[in-house]
């Protein structure tokens, strides 16, 4: 939800030519989002609490918030954003994925002391990226 103080999520849609349980097991298992995102310890338990290797960013809280399984996962990373993945079958082993994260504030900073909207903007397109290697993956 937007409002005068934030700034649009940040949303990216693929769809993938890979049944949707390959897609789930690629994004609630731990060793699935390694292999495309970042090392981590997460598990697909709600409440869990994980952390993210961020490399140049340290580790990096986050906490699971919502499990709805093979359709939607949604975390907090660190005290702002949030991160949605959500999952649809298309039939025919393909699979929409689509990642949202959200949490962008006007006049947020970072624990790092960058602004939002310059964290957001960079994020933004490497998200593109991040999307693209998870297809990748699943599709392999």
């Amino acid at each position: 939800m937007e409002t005068q103080d934030t700034l649009p999520p940040i949303q990216r849609t693929q769809l993938f030519k890979a049944p949707i349980q390959k897609v789930w097991t690629a994004i609630a298992t731990a060793e699935g989002l390694n292999a495309w995102f970042m090392p981590n310890d997460f598990e697909p338990v709600v409440g869990h609490a994980f952390k993210i290797d961020a490399g140049p960013f340290g580790m990096q809280p986050c906490l699971v918030k919502e499990i709805e399984v093979q359709r939607r996962i949604v975390f907090e990373w660190g005290t702002e954003w949030t991160i949605t993945i959500e999952l649809e079958d298309k039939g025919d082993n393909q699979t929409s994925c689509t990642l949202t994260h959200s949490g962008w504030r006007v006049d947020g900073m970072t624990e790092f002391n960058m602004p939002h909207s310059l964290v957001r903007d960079t994020m933004d397109k490497g998200w593109v990226g991040i999307v693209a290697k998870l297809g990748s993956y699943v599709e392999a």
